[in-house]
């Protein structure tokens, strides 16, 4: 191995993350979807030639791909193995959330890059199309029992052979989605990430040589390997565990369980999801891949100085049984893996939690909300507007929660209200925060929002969301977090859904709205310990009521503001 100073590796890491951060940045100004655009669900990376392990991921992109994208390049390189004919300017295209995708909407490029006519690396490229066929607009369907039902699968495939486009698959993604233009604008601005991503790797290797770029790749992988494994030998050894669950499955009005057995032995953890509920019904299973990259997720916040590429997951071990939900197979449906990360992501921090209680924090508002609305507009043409939202995160020992925040499954952004208003035949009547939303604590947690929003044709309604039986919880005695809530219009007045959190086959007219109302994060510490002049700021801006002070917090008429 090519011997490398330390000022070359940091001016190499520095390089990389920017060519990744510039396929980031591509990608979000040319796709059309605002859900990549604005809110920036993708994630740009180089992977390693053999292994398809991460090497450099941008700054920008979402974490929760790291781990996932590593086992998209391993199926990739796992077909050109059976297979063979690899060439430069080959590109493969997939979105099977059983080799390693996330779910169906996630679609994953996948590109070779060639030096002197060997292998050195792969480039790869993922973003979420904002319908691919299936039962319900947008994808995100709570009914659905199997993948068939959540839109179009595609193992990998070359689209692109020795960089000419294959139409025929081309068609095929068009043929299978409600709305085919967004589509292409999200493939071509893939595409030419990839190929901005390619020109600009290839300038690096010419300039500093392909052995100083491969041993600074293998530098990386160790140093975030050592950092790691001091940040768990810093730890307790000991056996600890934490559950949670999700409100149903969207079919079975019954809880599911997530459960974690952590073991921490020197510079070793293990993590043993054993215990965790069946395979589902509903659409709330995740595949093994999706698993160890919501863990890469939850030990990123907690061990913030660990780079983020494939060796910090070295010395750590994952059982994650094909007989639970999180380690589920073809044919179960996984639309709703984001709700379940999200409390897989809980978990972890909470089993972490138990072994070291200064990290302790409450929990997030913990559900996505995937809502779903389409319809079609005056001139006949479909509209589908697809959409996150926000929440309150957890009270921590330094300071309250941030109110509506995004999950921590990621750094993407909430869509603006303007660019949904721009793009679809809606008006959103209130965007607001939601007083009372948050975990009473010495730190509160942060508050939830409530969104109001109007159609302007009528509109078919679809939500998958969590947090609707079993609120956020509190920490070192704070109190958990208001309940996620979903209503809509009718002639007779408002409704809910019996599966509490998700609904679809519901249809309102032109002129109805829908509101959402968004958990807070869970408190930290006792409410009797927050101070009396926070209290009191609550108070006066509108995010704790009198009566809720007066119950949580004991705060007499006298004390008010």
């Amino acid at each position: 191995m090519t011997p490398i100073d330390p000022v070359t590796l940091a001016v190499l890491k520095g390089r990389l993350e920017q060519i990744a951060d510039e396929m980031d940045a591509t990608l979000y100004r040319s796709a059309f979807n605002p859900i990549i655009a604005e809110a920036r669900d993708a994630c740009h990376g180089l992977y390693h030639a053999t292994t398809g392990d991460t090497l450099v991921q941008g700054t920008k992109g979402l974490p929760i791909f790291v781990g996932a994208m590593a086992f998209a390049v391993k199926a990739v390189i796992a077909k050109v193995e059976r297979e063979g004919g690899l060439e430069p300017g080959d590109t493969f295209l997939f979105n099977d959330p059983y080799s390693g995708g996330t779910h169906l909407n996630d679609f994953r490029l996948v590109r070779p890059v060639f030096r002197d006519g060997h292998l050195f690396c792969w480039l790869a490229s993922v973003g979420h199309w904002l319908d691919i066929g299936g039962n319900v607009p947008g994808g995100y369907n709570p009914k659905a029992t199997e993948s068939f039902q959540e839109g179009v699968r595609f193992p990998p495939v070359k689209l692109l052979s020795g960089g000419r486009l294959n139409q025929d698959i081309v068609d095929i993604l068009a043929a299978n989605t409600r709305v085919p233009t967004s589509n292409w604008g999200d493939l071509n601005g893939q595409l030419n990430a990839l190929d901005l991503g390619e020109r600009r790797f290839t300038a690096l290797l010419d300039e500093y040589g392909d052995a100083t770029v491969d041993a600074a790749f293998a530098a990386f992988s160790d140093r975030a390997e050592a950092l790691m494994r001091a940040a768990i030998r810093a730890l307790p050894d000991g056996h600890y565990g934490f559950s949670d669950v999700l409100d149903n499955d969207g079919i079975t009005d019954e809880p599911l369980t997530i459960a974690l057995d952590l073991t921490i032995a020197g510079d070793r953890m293990v993590l043993d999801f054993s215990r965790s509920s069946a395979p589902a019904q509903g659409p709330i299973n995740i595949s093994h891949a999706t698993t160890v990259a919501a863990c890469y997720v939850a030990l990123k916040h907690v061990f913030t100085e660990v780079p983020a590429n494939a060796g910090c997951l070295r010395p750590i071990t994952f059982t994650v049984p094909e007989t639970t939900l999180l380690g589920a197979g073809a044919p179960k449906p996984m639309a709703g893996y984001t709700e379940t990360i999200l409390r897989l992501i809980g978990v972890v921090l909470g089993a972490l939690a138990e072994a070291d209680p200064d990290r302790a924090t409450a929990a997030p508002f913990g559900t996505i909300n995937a809502l779903s609305l389409a319809g079609h507009r005056p001139d006949g043409s479909r509209w589908v507007m697809f959409s996150f939202f926000g929440g309150g995160l957890g009270g921590n020992p330094e300071t309250d929660g941030l109110s509506h925040a995004n999950n921590p499954i990621s750094t993407a952004t909430i869509p603006p209200v303007e660019i949904l208003e721009a793009a679809y035949p809606v008006v959103f009547t209130q965007w607001a925060l939601r007083p009372d939303s948050a975990g009473a604590g010495a730190h509160r947690g942060g508050l939830g929002a409530t969104y109001e929003i109007e159609t302007l044709t009528d509109a078919d309604v679809f939500l998958l969301g969590e947090r609707g039986k079993v609120a956020p919880f509190g920490v070192k005695g704070g109190k958990p977090a208001a309940l996620n809530r979903f209503a809509w219009q009718t002639p007779h007045g408002w409704a809910s859904p019996p599966m509490v959190s998700k609904v679809t086959d519901v249809r309102i007219r032109a002129g109805e709205r829908v509101r959402l109302e968004t958990p807070g994060g869970g408190g930290f510490g006792h409410p009797a310990e927050r101070s009396r002049d926070a209290l009191k700021r609550d108070l006066r801006l509108g995010y704790v009521t009198p009566d809720a002070a007066a119950r949580d917090y004991a705060l007499t008429t006298g004390d008010e503001p």
